[in-house]
């Protein structure tokens, strides 16, 4: 096979070097799961991407997405990440677009700085033990919020919650083994702090299970924790809600992602995640994986 070309975005920002990088794999249609999926873990990257021709009728362009250990159905940066690349390419057009991926078909629209994209169907999960969660990521009893129970919802994939007060953010700290068994079967553990006066979250994700010890920036954590905020009644009942949320600071990459919320009854029906991207580096693969 000829070298096949990639780009590495920032995503989730609007300044190079912070954000959350991403890698996207151009031409990789002939390539298999497995080969992809070492791709992936070469980039060493929270996830690689690999836009590739739509399976079904509707979709603009289908998206695989890669952490270093596992394939994902559905992913908040690469979503943005590659739909503001391939509109820039020319190879989508500007506006709304249709993207094919493990959690169906998802609407994203693109313009000149970034993109919007749709969570998957939100789900709600069970609540869970705050004290277990956060003795996993090194914090006290105390450090928990005792008026938001933690628990688990999704919008694409799911994650473990854990309501903490707002200077426990950055004293948590990665447990991988703890997290891992107190989270099974989930993407991550997702430790926040809910501003109800600024509509602001501050948010880190710690995802050992996939790769992924700490992310600096989630979409996908992003719009399950508007499912999660609506399940808690912190969130209008009726009607859109929005909010932003900061991640990525305690890495060094500060991110911003913007969350929309369309709530029925009390419930979350819909969401999206909206973010800037930026450009860092370009190459080729020259070799690859057998």
């Amino acid at each position: 096979m000829p070298p096949l070309r990639f780009d590495v975005l920032d995503v989730f920002t609007d300044r190079p070097y912070s954000g959350n990088p991403l890698a996207v794999v151009h031409g990789a249609n002939d390539l298999t799961t497995a080969q992809m999926q070492a791709i992936a873990a070469e980039f060493a990257l929270s996830e690689t991407a690999f836009p590739l021709p739509p399976t079904v009728a509707g979709a603009d362009y289908r998206l695989r997405i890669f952490t270093p250990l596992r394939e994902l159905p559905y992913a908040g940066h690469p979503s943005v990440g590659a739909a503001w690349l391939l509109a820039r390419d020319g190879l989508i057009g500007p506006g709304d677009v249709v993207q094919e991926c493990g959690a169906g078909l998802l609407r994203v629209r693109v313009d000149a700085v970034g993109a919007l994209v749709d969570g998957g169907p939100p789900t709600v999960g069970p609540d869970l033990d705050g004290v277990e969660l956060a003795a996993a990521v090194g914090l006290k009893p105390e450090d928990v919020d005792p008026d938001v129970p933690a628990g688990v919802a999704g919008a694409g994939v799911s994650f473990a919650f854990l309501p903490v007060r707002p200077d426990a953010v950055a004293r948590a700290e990665l447990d991988a083994a703890a997290v891992i068994a107190a989270t099974p079967g989930l993407t991550g553990l997702a430790v926040v702090a809910f501003d109800r006066e600024a509509w602001k979250a501050h948010l880190r994700m710690f995802g050992p299970a996939v790769g992924v010890p700490e992310d600096p920036a989630t979409g996908s954590a992003a719009v399950a924790l508007g499912v999660f905020l609506a399940a808690r009644g912190l969130l209008g009942a009726e009607g859109q809600s929005g909010f932003l949320v900061e991640q990525g600071i305690e890495m060094g990459r500060p991110s911003e992602l913007g969350v929309l919320v369309q709530s029925e009854s009390g419930r979350a029906v819909g969401t999206s995640v909206r973010g800037s991207v930026v450009a860092v580096s370009r190459g080729e693969l020259v070799a690859l994986p057998g």
